[in-house]
Protein backbone atom coordinates (compact mmCIF):
# COMPACT_ATOMS: atom_id res chain seq x y z
CA UNK A 1 0.00 0.00 0.00
CA UNK A 2 2.76 2.35 1.20
CA UNK A 3 4.44 2.23 -2.96
CA UNK A 4 0.78 2.46 -4.38
CA UNK A 5 0.28 5.77 -1.90
CA UNK A 6 3.47 7.31 -3.53
CA UNK A 7 1.76 7.21 -7.17
CA UNK A 8 -0.32 9.79 -5.49
CA UNK A 9 2.56 12.74 -6.25
CA UNK A 10 2.86 12.33 -9.99
CA UNK A 11 -1.14 12.06 -9.99
CA UNK A 12 -1.48 15.71 -8.33
CA UNK A 13 1.41 16.94 -11.19
CA UNK A 14 -0.36 15.04 -14.12
CA UNK A 15 -3.53 16.85 -13.26
CA UNK A 16 -2.09 20.05 -12.63
CA UNK A 17 -0.41 20.49 -15.69
CA UNK A 18 -2.64 18.64 -17.90
CA UNK A 19 -5.53 20.59 -16.81
CA UNK A 20 -5.14 23.65 -14.85
CA UNK A 21 -1.84 25.11 -16.11
CA UNK A 22 -2.59 26.07 -19.81
CA UNK A 23 -5.83 27.99 -18.97
CA UNK A 24 -4.11 29.24 -15.78
CA UNK A 25 -1.54 31.07 -17.66
CA UNK A 26 -3.43 31.74 -21.16
CA UNK A 27 -7.10 32.32 -19.60
CA UNK A 28 -6.26 33.64 -15.92
CA UNK A 29 -2.65 34.90 -15.71
CA UNK A 30 -3.07 36.32 -19.51
CA UNK A 31 0.32 35.06 -21.58
CA UNK A 32 -0.31 34.02 -24.83
CA UNK A 33 -1.38 30.55 -24.93
CA UNK A 34 1.19 30.51 -28.10
CA UNK A 35 3.98 31.06 -25.25
CA UNK A 36 2.35 28.99 -22.96
CA UNK A 37 2.76 25.94 -25.51
CA UNK A 38 5.74 26.90 -26.31
CA UNK A 39 7.29 26.87 -22.88
CA UNK A 40 5.16 23.91 -21.63
CA UNK A 41 6.96 21.96 -24.73
CA UNK A 42 10.47 23.52 -24.20
CA UNK A 43 10.15 22.33 -20.51
CA UNK A 44 9.17 19.14 -21.76
CA UNK A 45 12.25 18.49 -24.09
CA UNK A 46 14.83 20.32 -21.33
CA UNK A 47 13.16 17.80 -18.66
CA UNK A 48 13.31 14.32 -21.31
CA UNK A 49 16.82 14.65 -21.26
CA UNK A 50 17.38 14.06 -17.28
CA UNK A 51 15.54 10.57 -17.93
CA UNK A 52 17.93 8.29 -19.57
CA UNK A 53 20.67 9.77 -16.98
CA UNK A 54 18.59 9.41 -13.93
CA UNK A 55 17.51 5.82 -15.17
CA UNK A 56 20.90 4.67 -15.87
CA UNK A 57 22.00 6.29 -12.29
CA UNK A 58 19.34 4.69 -10.20
CA UNK A 59 20.17 1.46 -12.09
CA UNK A 60 23.75 1.37 -11.11
CA UNK A 61 23.56 3.58 -7.76
CA UNK A 62 25.19 1.81 -4.81
CA UNK A 63 24.06 2.99 -1.29
CA UNK A 64 23.49 1.62 2.12
CA UNK A 65 19.88 2.70 0.92
CA UNK A 66 19.97 0.41 -1.88
CA UNK A 67 19.62 1.66 -5.25
CA UNK A 68 15.94 3.45 -5.84
CA UNK A 69 15.36 5.16 -2.20
CA UNK A 70 18.59 7.79 -1.94
CA UNK A 71 16.60 9.55 -5.24
CA UNK A 72 13.10 8.97 -3.44
CA UNK A 73 14.27 11.00 -0.19
CA UNK A 74 16.32 13.52 -2.20
CA UNK A 75 13.11 14.55 -4.58
CA UNK A 76 10.62 15.36 -1.87
CA UNK A 77 11.28 18.86 -1.08
CA UNK A 78 12.43 20.14 -4.64
CA UNK A 79 9.17 18.80 -6.28
CA UNK A 80 6.77 20.21 -3.64
CA UNK A 81 8.59 23.53 -3.74
CA UNK A 82 8.69 24.16 -7.10
CA UNK A 83 4.83 22.98 -8.15
CA UNK A 84 4.10 25.82 -5.44
CA UNK A 85 5.96 28.34 -7.00
CA UNK A 86 4.39 27.50 -10.21
CA UNK A 87 1.36 29.03 -9.39
CA UNK A 88 2.13 32.39 -8.04
CA UNK A 89 4.00 34.01 -10.91
CA UNK A 90 4.80 37.97 -10.77
CA UNK A 91 1.74 40.10 -11.10
CA UNK A 92 1.76 42.60 -13.81
CA UNK A 93 4.86 41.21 -15.06
CA UNK A 94 5.24 41.58 -19.01
CA UNK A 95 4.62 38.66 -21.73
CA UNK A 96 8.54 37.87 -21.99
CA UNK A 97 8.67 37.97 -18.07
CA UNK A 98 6.04 35.40 -17.47
CA UNK A 99 6.92 33.27 -20.31
CA UNK A 100 10.68 32.63 -18.78
CA UNK A 101 8.63 32.33 -15.58
CA UNK A 102 6.68 29.56 -16.40
CA UNK A 103 9.42 27.60 -18.16
CA UNK A 104 12.13 27.69 -15.31
CA UNK A 105 9.69 26.45 -13.12
CA UNK A 106 8.39 23.77 -15.13
CA UNK A 107 11.32 22.35 -15.80
CA UNK A 108 12.47 22.36 -12.44
CA UNK A 109 9.25 20.29 -11.30
CA UNK A 110 9.90 18.15 -13.97
CA UNK A 111 13.11 17.11 -13.17
CA UNK A 112 12.33 17.10 -9.66
CA UNK A 113 9.44 14.88 -10.71
CA UNK A 114 11.76 12.39 -12.66
CA UNK A 115 14.17 11.84 -9.90
CA UNK A 116 11.17 10.58 -8.10
CA UNK A 117 9.41 8.76 -10.75
CA UNK A 118 12.04 7.04 -12.32
CA UNK A 119 13.09 4.98 -9.73
CA UNK A 120 10.28 4.59 -7.44
CA UNK A 121 8.47 3.14 -11.12
CA UNK A 122 11.64 1.04 -11.12
CA UNK A 123 10.89 -0.79 -8.27
CA UNK A 124 7.96 -2.56 -9.71
CA UNK A 125 10.17 -5.25 -12.08
CA UNK A 126 12.12 -5.82 -8.37
CA UNK A 127 9.15 -6.38 -6.30
CA UNK A 128 7.22 -9.16 -7.93
CA UNK A 129 8.33 -11.55 -11.10
CA UNK A 130 4.96 -12.83 -11.49
CA UNK A 131 3.70 -11.88 -15.05
CA UNK A 132 0.08 -11.25 -13.42
CA UNK A 133 1.24 -10.27 -10.06
CA UNK A 134 2.82 -6.79 -11.62
CA UNK A 135 -0.17 -6.31 -13.49
CA UNK A 136 -2.37 -6.05 -10.18
CA UNK A 137 0.69 -4.12 -8.84
CA UNK A 138 0.38 -1.71 -11.57
CA UNK A 139 -3.15 -1.46 -10.54
CA UNK A 140 -2.73 -0.23 -7.19
CA UNK A 141 -0.29 2.04 -8.48
CA UNK A 142 -2.57 3.52 -11.04
CA UNK A 143 -5.92 3.66 -9.36
CA UNK A 144 -4.63 5.73 -6.55
CA UNK A 145 -2.41 7.95 -8.57
CA UNK A 146 -5.48 8.50 -10.72
CA UNK A 147 -8.08 8.52 -6.95
CA UNK A 148 -5.08 11.13 -6.03
CA UNK A 149 -4.95 13.90 -8.61
CA UNK A 150 -9.06 13.70 -9.03
CA UNK A 151 -9.47 14.65 -5.16
CA UNK A 152 -7.54 17.49 -5.71
CA UNK A 153 -8.96 18.37 -9.05
CA UNK A 154 -12.49 17.51 -7.07
CA UNK A 155 -11.86 20.08 -4.07
CA UNK A 156 -10.94 22.37 -6.17
CA UNK A 157 -13.68 22.65 -8.55
CA UNK A 158 -16.53 21.91 -5.50
CA UNK A 159 -14.47 24.06 -2.95
CA UNK A 160 -11.74 26.41 -3.48
CA UNK A 161 -12.75 27.95 -6.84
CA UNK A 162 -16.78 28.78 -5.06
CA UNK A 163 -14.65 30.16 -2.55
CA UNK A 164 -13.31 32.98 -4.83
CA UNK A 165 -16.10 34.15 -6.35
CA UNK A 166 -16.77 37.53 -6.08
CA UNK A 167 -19.18 40.61 -7.18
CA UNK A 168 -16.91 41.27 -10.23
CA UNK A 169 -15.76 37.71 -10.60
CA UNK A 170 -18.78 35.47 -11.23
CA UNK A 171 -16.74 32.18 -11.92
CA UNK A 172 -13.95 31.38 -9.33
CA UNK A 173 -11.87 29.83 -12.03
CA UNK A 174 -11.06 32.99 -13.16
CA UNK A 175 -9.84 34.06 -9.92
CA UNK A 176 -6.13 34.33 -9.94
CA UNK A 177 -6.32 34.54 -5.74
CA UNK A 178 -7.07 31.11 -5.78
CA UNK A 179 -4.70 29.09 -7.30
CA UNK A 180 -1.62 29.97 -5.13
CA UNK A 181 -3.81 27.81 -2.36
CA UNK A 182 -4.42 25.03 -5.03
CA UNK A 183 -0.18 25.21 -5.10
CA UNK A 184 0.25 24.88 -1.30
CA UNK A 185 -2.57 22.06 -0.68
CA UNK A 186 -0.57 20.31 -4.11
CA UNK A 187 2.79 20.97 -2.63
CA UNK A 188 1.95 19.57 0.83
CA UNK A 189 -0.46 16.66 -1.33
CA UNK A 190 3.21 15.71 -2.82
CA UNK A 191 5.60 16.03 0.07
CA UNK A 192 3.88 13.61 2.27
CA UNK A 193 3.19 10.99 -0.47
CA UNK A 194 6.87 10.75 -1.42
CA UNK A 195 7.29 10.24 1.92
CA UNK A 196 5.01 8.06 3.15
CA UNK A 197 6.25 5.90 0.22
CA UNK A 198 9.50 5.98 0.35
CA UNK A 199 9.73 5.00 4.17
CA UNK A 200 6.67 2.27 4.02
CA UNK A 201 9.00 0.54 1.07
CA UNK A 202 12.47 1.15 3.22
CA UNK A 203 12.36 -1.89 4.73
CA UNK A 204 12.53 -3.99 1.48
CA UNK A 205 15.57 -2.62 0.70
CA UNK A 206 17.51 -5.77 1.76
CA UNK A 207 15.19 -8.14 -0.58
CA UNK A 208 15.73 -5.57 -3.93
CA UNK A 209 18.29 -6.31 -6.77
CA UNK A 210 21.92 -4.87 -6.15
CA UNK A 211 23.58 -2.85 -8.55
CA UNK A 212 25.93 -4.62 -10.88
CA UNK A 213 29.37 -5.11 -10.08
CA UNK A 214 31.82 -2.39 -9.81
CA UNK A 215 33.23 -1.21 -13.29
CA UNK A 216 35.10 0.91 -15.31
CA UNK A 217 32.59 3.40 -16.83
CA UNK A 218 32.85 5.72 -19.31
CA UNK A 219 30.69 7.71 -21.61
CA UNK A 220 31.68 5.44 -24.34
CA UNK A 221 30.92 2.07 -21.78
CA UNK A 222 27.48 4.11 -21.04
CA UNK A 223 26.22 4.43 -24.28
CA UNK A 224 27.03 0.89 -25.53
CA UNK A 225 24.98 -0.04 -22.67
CA UNK A 226 22.00 2.18 -23.08
CA UNK A 227 22.04 0.98 -26.66
CA UNK A 228 22.26 -2.84 -26.43
CA UNK A 229 19.44 -2.59 -23.47
CA UNK A 230 17.28 -0.55 -25.71
CA UNK A 231 17.94 -2.62 -28.88
CA UNK A 232 15.00 -4.79 -27.57
CA UNK A 233 12.55 -4.90 -30.80
CA UNK A 234 9.68 -5.05 -28.66
CA UNK A 235 10.68 -2.39 -26.34
CA UNK A 236 11.02 -0.43 -30.35
CA UNK A 237 7.20 -1.09 -30.80
CA UNK A 238 6.38 0.12 -27.01
CA UNK A 239 8.87 3.16 -27.42
CA UNK A 240 6.99 4.35 -30.67
CA UNK A 241 3.39 3.57 -29.23
CA UNK A 242 4.49 5.70 -26.41
CA UNK A 243 5.18 8.31 -28.33
CA UNK A 244 2.17 8.40 -30.24
CA UNK A 245 0.15 8.22 -27.23
CA UNK A 246 1.77 11.25 -25.67
CA UNK A 247 1.33 13.38 -28.36
CA UNK A 248 -2.08 12.45 -28.26
CA UNK A 249 -2.60 12.41 -24.31
CA UNK A 250 -0.80 16.10 -24.47
CA UNK A 251 -3.32 17.43 -27.13
CA UNK A 252 -6.39 15.97 -25.09
CA UNK A 253 -5.09 17.03 -21.71
CA UNK A 254 -4.24 20.13 -23.01
CA UNK A 255 -7.93 21.09 -24.24
CA UNK A 256 -10.10 18.72 -21.71
CA UNK A 257 -10.81 22.06 -19.57
CA UNK A 258 -11.73 23.74 -22.23
CA UNK A 259 -14.27 21.23 -23.62
CA UNK A 260 -15.96 21.05 -20.50
CA UNK A 261 -15.71 24.95 -20.00
CA UNK A 262 -16.13 26.01 -23.47
CA UNK A 263 -17.48 23.30 -25.43
CA UNK A 264 -20.47 21.98 -23.36
CA UNK A 265 -21.05 25.00 -21.22
CA UNK A 266 -20.38 23.46 -17.21
CA UNK A 267 -19.83 25.84 -14.72
CA UNK A 268 -17.29 24.86 -12.08
CA UNK A 269 -19.40 22.48 -10.05
CA UNK A 270 -20.69 20.35 -12.77
CA UNK A 271 -17.06 20.22 -13.70
CA UNK A 272 -16.05 18.80 -10.09
CA UNK A 273 -19.16 16.86 -10.36
CA UNK A 274 -17.24 15.05 -14.13
CA UNK A 275 -13.71 14.67 -11.88
CA UNK A 276 -16.14 12.60 -9.32
CA UNK A 277 -16.55 10.39 -11.70
CA UNK A 278 -12.82 9.72 -12.24
CA UNK A 279 -13.41 7.66 -8.82
CA UNK A 280 -15.48 5.56 -10.45
CA UNK A 281 -13.25 5.06 -13.43
CA UNK A 282 -10.16 4.22 -11.55
CA UNK A 283 -11.97 1.80 -9.59
CA UNK A 284 -13.46 0.36 -13.19
CA UNK A 285 -9.21 0.42 -14.39
CA UNK A 286 -8.39 -0.87 -10.94
CA UNK A 287 -10.77 -4.10 -11.35
CA UNK A 288 -10.18 -4.90 -15.32
CA UNK A 289 -7.11 -4.20 -15.52
CA UNK A 290 -6.18 -7.92 -14.13
CA UNK A 291 -9.32 -9.95 -14.91
CA UNK A 292 -8.24 -8.52 -18.81
CA UNK A 293 -4.27 -9.46 -18.21
CA UNK A 294 -5.71 -12.97 -16.94
CA UNK A 295 -8.53 -13.43 -19.82
CA UNK A 296 -6.46 -12.39 -22.47
CA UNK A 297 -2.76 -11.42 -22.11
CA UNK A 298 -1.45 -8.22 -22.00
CA UNK A 299 -0.74 -7.10 -25.44
CA UNK A 300 -4.32 -8.37 -26.39
CA UNK A 301 -5.80 -6.78 -23.68
CA UNK A 302 -4.50 -3.54 -24.64
CA UNK A 303 -5.66 -4.12 -28.10
CA UNK A 304 -9.17 -4.49 -26.95
CA UNK A 305 -9.26 -1.77 -24.16
CA UNK A 306 -7.62 0.11 -26.21
CA UNK A 307 -9.70 0.63 -29.51
CA UNK A 308 -12.48 0.51 -27.78
CA UNK A 309 -11.74 3.39 -25.04
CA UNK A 310 -9.85 5.21 -27.72
CA UNK A 311 -12.52 5.02 -30.33
CA UNK A 312 -14.99 5.85 -28.06
CA UNK A 313 -13.67 8.45 -26.42
CA UNK A 314 -14.27 11.58 -29.47
CA UNK A 315 -17.92 10.12 -29.72
CA UNK A 316 -20.01 12.69 -27.75
CA UNK A 317 -17.77 15.51 -29.11
CA UNK A 318 -18.72 13.74 -32.80
CA UNK A 319 -22.89 13.78 -31.69
CA UNK A 320 -22.45 17.71 -30.95
CA UNK A 321 -20.67 18.80 -34.14
CA UNK A 322 -23.21 16.67 -36.54
CA UNK A 323 -26.06 18.38 -34.09
CA UNK A 324 -27.38 15.45 -32.75
CA UNK A 325 -27.31 15.96 -29.20
CA UNK A 326 -29.66 18.18 -27.52
CA UNK A 327 -28.31 22.26 -26.48
CA UNK A 328 -26.15 22.60 -23.72
CA UNK A 329 -27.67 23.12 -20.35
CA UNK A 330 -29.95 20.57 -20.29
CA UNK A 331 -29.82 17.89 -18.05
CA UNK A 332 -29.21 15.16 -20.27
CA UNK A 333 -25.90 16.82 -21.75
CA UNK A 334 -24.25 16.54 -18.05
CA UNK A 335 -25.34 13.00 -17.90
CA UNK A 336 -24.07 12.02 -20.70
CA UNK A 337 -20.76 13.53 -20.76
CA UNK A 338 -20.41 12.39 -16.96
CA UNK A 339 -21.41 8.78 -17.48
CA UNK A 340 -19.50 8.53 -21.08
CA UNK A 341 -16.18 10.56 -19.12
CA UNK A 342 -16.64 7.64 -16.55
CA UNK A 343 -16.52 4.75 -18.81
CA UNK A 344 -13.82 5.95 -21.24
CA UNK A 345 -11.50 7.05 -18.35
CA UNK A 346 -11.92 3.43 -16.46
CA UNK A 347 -11.07 1.71 -20.32
CA UNK A 348 -8.25 4.25 -20.43
CA UNK A 349 -6.99 3.72 -16.78
CA UNK A 350 -6.83 0.48 -17.35
CA UNK A 351 -4.82 0.30 -20.56
CA UNK A 352 -1.95 2.20 -19.08
CA UNK A 353 -1.66 -0.68 -16.48
CA UNK A 354 -1.24 -3.11 -18.91
CA UNK A 355 1.25 -1.37 -20.96
CA UNK A 356 2.84 -0.44 -18.20
CA UNK A 357 2.56 -4.04 -17.30
CA UNK A 358 4.26 -5.14 -20.71
CA UNK A 359 7.16 -2.30 -20.16
CA UNK A 360 8.32 -4.41 -16.49
CA UNK A 361 8.31 -7.62 -18.72
CA UNK A 362 11.25 -6.47 -20.57
CA UNK A 363 13.36 -6.19 -18.02
CA UNK A 364 14.15 -10.17 -17.92
CA UNK A 365 13.87 -10.84 -21.37
CA UNK A 366 16.51 -7.79 -21.95
CA UNK A 367 18.17 -9.53 -18.88
CA UNK A 368 18.62 -12.37 -20.67
CA UNK A 369 20.02 -10.85 -23.80
CA UNK A 370 22.86 -8.36 -22.17
CA UNK A 371 22.87 -10.15 -18.83
CA UNK A 372 22.01 -6.64 -16.87
CA UNK A 373 18.99 -5.91 -15.52
CA UNK A 374 17.59 -2.00 -16.57
CA UNK A 375 14.61 -1.47 -14.62
CA UNK A 376 15.13 2.50 -14.41
CA UNK A 377 17.03 2.32 -18.41
CA UNK A 378 13.69 1.11 -19.68
CA UNK A 379 10.83 3.36 -17.32
CA UNK A 380 13.17 6.51 -18.09
CA UNK A 381 12.95 5.47 -21.92
CA UNK A 382 9.60 5.59 -21.47
CA UNK A 383 9.18 8.49 -19.57
CA UNK A 384 11.82 10.24 -22.04
CA UNK A 385 9.68 9.96 -25.18
CA UNK A 386 6.54 10.67 -23.20
CA UNK A 387 8.39 13.93 -22.29
CA UNK A 388 9.85 15.15 -25.16
CA UNK A 389 6.96 14.74 -27.46
CA UNK A 390 4.17 15.11 -25.30
CA UNK A 391 4.88 19.14 -25.59
CA UNK A 392 4.25 18.67 -29.58
CA UNK A 393 0.24 17.78 -28.74
CA UNK A 394 0.24 20.59 -25.92
CA UNK A 395 1.63 22.74 -28.66
CA UNK A 396 -1.30 21.31 -30.90
CA UNK A 397 -3.86 22.19 -28.08
CA UNK A 398 -2.81 25.33 -28.23
CA UNK A 399 -2.55 26.05 -31.88
CA UNK A 400 -6.16 24.65 -32.39
CA UNK A 401 -7.54 27.35 -29.21
CA UNK A 402 -5.87 30.38 -31.31
CA UNK A 403 -7.14 29.01 -34.76
CA UNK A 404 -10.82 28.27 -33.63
CA UNK A 405 -10.67 32.02 -32.51
CA UNK A 406 -11.02 31.40 -28.28
CA UNK A 407 -8.96 34.83 -27.01
CA UNK A 408 -7.53 34.66 -23.82
CA UNK A 409 -9.39 35.86 -20.89
CA UNK A 410 -12.61 34.97 -22.54
CA UNK A 411 -15.62 34.10 -20.68
CA UNK A 412 -17.71 31.18 -22.04
CA UNK A 413 -20.68 32.90 -22.85
CA UNK A 414 -18.45 35.80 -24.94
CA UNK A 415 -17.11 32.82 -27.44
CA UNK A 416 -19.07 32.37 -30.40
CA UNK A 417 -20.57 28.87 -31.51
CA UNK A 418 -18.39 28.96 -34.68
CA UNK A 419 -15.18 28.79 -32.50
CA UNK A 420 -16.60 26.61 -30.18
CA UNK A 421 -17.20 24.27 -33.37
CA UNK A 422 -14.05 24.79 -34.99
CA UNK A 423 -12.08 23.34 -31.65
CA UNK A 424 -13.99 19.97 -31.90
CA UNK A 425 -13.56 19.86 -35.54
CA UNK A 426 -9.80 20.23 -35.69
CA UNK A 427 -9.85 18.09 -32.58
CA UNK A 428 -11.05 14.69 -33.41
CA UNK A 429 -9.43 13.77 -36.59
CA UNK A 430 -6.03 14.47 -35.36
CA UNK A 431 -6.40 12.75 -31.53
CA UNK A 432 -7.93 9.86 -34.03
CA UNK A 433 -5.65 9.33 -35.94
CA UNK A 434 -2.82 8.81 -33.18
CA UNK A 435 -4.55 6.75 -31.19
CA UNK A 436 -5.34 4.12 -34.15
CA UNK A 437 -1.72 4.54 -35.31
CA UNK A 438 -0.79 3.70 -31.13
CA UNK A 439 -2.93 0.43 -31.46
CA UNK A 440 -1.38 -0.86 -34.21
CA UNK A 441 1.90 -0.55 -32.94
CA UNK A 442 1.36 -2.20 -29.73
CA UNK A 443 0.53 -5.56 -32.58
CA UNK A 444 4.20 -6.16 -33.18
CA UNK A 445 5.02 -6.39 -29.17
CA UNK A 446 6.24 -9.99 -28.77
CA UNK A 447 6.09 -10.98 -25.38
CA UNK A 448 3.48 -13.35 -23.88
CA UNK A 449 3.26 -14.88 -20.59
CA UNK A 450 4.82 -17.93 -21.58
CA UNK A 451 8.25 -16.34 -22.99
CA UNK A 452 8.47 -14.43 -19.85
CA UNK A 453 7.90 -17.57 -17.98
CA UNK A 454 11.13 -18.96 -20.01
CA UNK A 455 12.85 -15.91 -19.54
CA UNK A 456 12.50 -15.95 -15.64
CA UNK A 457 13.92 -19.50 -15.93
CA UNK A 458 16.88 -19.03 -18.03
CA UNK A 459 17.62 -16.15 -15.55
CA UNK A 460 17.19 -19.09 -12.61
CA UNK A 461 19.30 -21.80 -14.41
Amino acid sequence: MAFGIGAIAPGVTAAAFDFFLLIFYSQVVGLDARLVGLALMISLVCDAISDPVVGYWSDNLRSRWGRRHPSLYASAIPLAASFYFLWTPPEHASQTMLFWYLLSLSVTVRTALTFYRTPASALVPELTPDYHERTSLYSLRYFLAWVGGSALSVWTFLVLFPMFVTTTIADGRFNRDAYPVYGLVGALTILLSILVSAIGTHGRIPYLKAAPPKRQLTFRVILGELIETLSNRSFASLFIAAMLAAIAGGLAAGLSLYFLTYFWGFNERQTGAIFIGTFLAAGIGLVLAPRVSRRFGKKRGAIIVGLVAFVGAPVPIILRLVDLLPPNGTPFIFWFVALTNIIDVGLIISFQILFASMLADLVEDSEVQTGRRSEGVFIAAETFIDKAVRGIGVMAATTIITLAGLSPGAKPEAVSADAIWRMGAYYVPIVLALWLAMIAVIATYSIDKTRHEENLRKLAA
